[in-house]
């Protein structure tokens, strides 16, 4: 039997997260901890050992710690010009990241960078499952890059807005090389409540075990509940997800999935089977179709680690990062949070975020309520710490963030800080309520123009809007995953009243994801000279689609019933926005493009895109042209 292959010194990683003129925020795990740390930055005139407030560790495992490297000093690094970063331990003169695998760029030193203040090319897009059979775009972007000798052309930043991964739709191979890295770096385990098993120890990855976890381990309500249809009933799964049967629930298991997602040696380490006994043969073949898409996966990661150690990249959560239909509803709610072993499930699934994302979109934001108790859980885990934990994420309300560039950035928390319906708490809960919606407001006060992340679209297609609209009249929000800006009353409103305020910005850029196709809107107030001028640009997903036969006839039946010359749009609560399609590639008629990859936005000094397109996995591109006037 051949020896095992050692656990690689890094494990994942390096990845740059929120970097500008006066802050460097470096990501990375490493199977050891590390002592006296020093970082250079050449082209930034700094070289110094860090202190300890400058080193953020936390210990995952046996053979697992995650690093956030964090400097914050005026003048920290000089803007569009090549930076480069090497981080060493002690008094070795050896880059910690030297012998990682095909890091650099061809001809290009390692770990080279550039700070853009002033936004004029971003790369954005949401929804990376790892077992979709499209291609996954982030690689395609990567291979983009190679070829730009230019570092001045390369993008400000990379914004990823929500279902970074996939925590409720996990495939059968994946679900086992979770098990193997959980056993292989030692992650640490956990006790249950009101569950079915004790402890984490008791999760079974064989498999056999695999598509049933919605069966016997996932919680159950305890109330009668109102279906789609009308039979009430009790006992049915407080987790909504049509695709649950693997669904995660330790938090060993979200960190194992989290690395797998980002580490391409992990996988070199895990021998998945390609055919394994004790499965029925729907379930074989769903293997069988899972093991050949996780494949192609793998063989893209060391592409996309390159990506992300030489763009600034950003995150902020959507409902599959946690679960789907995350606080969709207020009785959704009522089934979570009430439920010990619901709550735990959805907790880990923020615990986990804020490891691995949260923390390194703007760290100072979670040092007084967040970072304390989670150092002490993480240096002595125990339920009593993980439940205080929790309470504290699940109460937290400083997701979102701002990034001062120009045009300034705003990122936006759409699960959190809901506006639940009132009169029927099955109703779809607005994405943000009446507070939530008044700071961002402040936050747009004296702004010539902002670029606004919204998971979901803000202005998204309006006869998809109506069909969800349908389904909850019938009790069926749950089903459609009714979650759109305009499904609330209240939240509607107050938007599109914001947007109309005269005092708003002259241009507003929308990114957004979620929906798993792409578009772009140009909306205008209607009969109001000047104004702002608002483009909805949306691209989901890196690697998921929509169903190939369906969205084609939502795309000519949305045309045909809401053109921009149809009176059913005075119909809508949008009646007074003037809402105009961008052409894919100049089609005629066609305005959703349904195939996978990275969203490109070029944006002049006026805050106006220069240029909308979709980069695909297969490396062409579809450039959205503006509407014919």
């Amino acid at each position: 039997m051949p020896a095992a292959k050692p656990i690689p010194r890094i494990i994942a990683g390096p990845a740059l997260r929120h970097c500008d003129e006066q802050h460097f925020t470096l990501w990375f795990v490493c199977r050891e901890r590390l002592s006296c740390l020093r970082l250079a930055i050449l082209g930034a005139d700094f070289d110094r050992e860090l202190n300890a407030s400058e080193v953020h560790c936390i210990p995952l495992g046996q053979h697992a710690y995650q690093y956030l490297i964090r400097v914050s000093e005026e003048a920290l690094l000089a803007k569009d010009i090549p930076l480069t970063y090497e981080l060493f331990e002690s008094n070795s003169a050896r880059s910690l990241f030297a012998d990682i695998d095909e890091l650099s760029y061809p001809q290009r030193p390692l770990g080279e960078f550039i700070v853009k203040p002033h936004i004029d090319k971003l790369l954005h897009g949401s929804c990376r499952n790892a077992h979709h059979h499209s291609s996954d775009a982030l690689v395609a972007a990567d291979t983009q890059l190679a070829g730009c000798s230019d570092i001045k052309q390369r993008p400000a930043l990379l914004m990823m807005s929500g279902d970074q991964v996939y925590v409720d739709d996990i495939a059968g191979p994946m679900l086992y090389a979770i098990g193997e890295v959980i056993k292989l770096l030692g992650l640490q385990q956990e006790q249950f409540v009101d569950a079915p098993i004790a402890d984490s120890t008791q999760i079974s990855y064989q498999p056999e075990a695999m598509y049933k976890r919605h069966l016997n381990l996932l919680p159950k309500t305890q109330y009668k509940a109102k279906t789609a249809i009308t039979r009430w009933y009790i006992n049915h799964p407080i987790f909504t997800s049509s695709l649950a049967e693997n669904h995660l629930v330790s938090l060993n298991e979200l960190m194992a999935l989290y690395l797998l997602y980002w580490s391409p040696e992990l996988w070199e380490l895990i021998d998945i089977p390609k055919e394994v006994p004790g499965l029925s043969a729907a379930h074989n073949q769903r293997w069988q179709r899972e093991w050949t898409h996780l494949l192609a996966f793998k063989a893209g990661l060391k592409q996309v680690r390159r990506l992300m150690a030489h763009v600034p990249t950003y995150m902020i959560f959507d409902d599959h990062d946690v679960t789907d239909d995350w606080n969709l509803t207020a009785r959704w709610e009522l089934a979570a949070y009430q439920h010990a072993f619901s709550k735990r499930i959805i907790g880990n699934a923020l615990i986990a975020y804020t490891v691995f994302q949260g923390l390194g979109n703007a760290p100072a934001r979670f040092d007084s309520e967040i970072t304390p108790d989670l150092d002490a859980f993480f240096a002595s885990p125990n339920p009593t710490a993980q439940d205080a934990l929790i309470e504290k994420l699940l109460a937290f309300e400083h997701w979102h963030y701002s990034l001062q560039t120009t045009p300034k950035l705003l990122v936006l928390d759409t699960r959190t800080r809901r506006w639940r319906s009132e009169s029927n708490l099955g109703k779809p809960s607005g994405l943000m309520d009446w507070e939530a919606l008044m700071e961002f407001q402040a936050e747009l006060v004296n702004q010539p123009n902002v670029i606004i992340v919204s998971a979901a679209p803000m202005y998204g297609v309006k006869l998809i809007e109506t069909v969800q609209r349908m389904a909850t009249l019938c009790g069926g929000s749950l089903l459609v995953d009714a979650e759109n800006w305009m499904a609330h009353p209240g939240t509607a409103n107050t938007l599109l009243s914001i947007f109309q305020h005269r005092k708003t910005p002259e241009q507003f850029i929308i990114l957004s994801g979620d929906v798993h196709y792409s578009f772009s809107y140009d909306v205008s107030i209607r009969f109001r000279h000047g104004g702002p001028q608002i483009y909805q640009i949306t691209c989901s997903g890196f690697k998921n689609q929509f169903p190939e036969k369906l969205l084609p006839v939502f795309d000519k039946l949305n045309g045909w019933l809401y053109g921009h010359f149809s009176p059913l749009n005075f119909f809508t609560k949008r009646k007074r926005m003037s809402i105009r399609g961008r052409r894919p590639n100049g089609e005629r008629s066609k305005r959703l493009v349904n195939q996978s990859g990275i969203g490109i936005v070029e944006i002049a000094p006026s805050g106006a895109p220069t240029k909308v397109a979709v980069l695909h996995g297969d490396m062409t591109e579809t450039e959205f042209l503006p509407p014919r006037h």
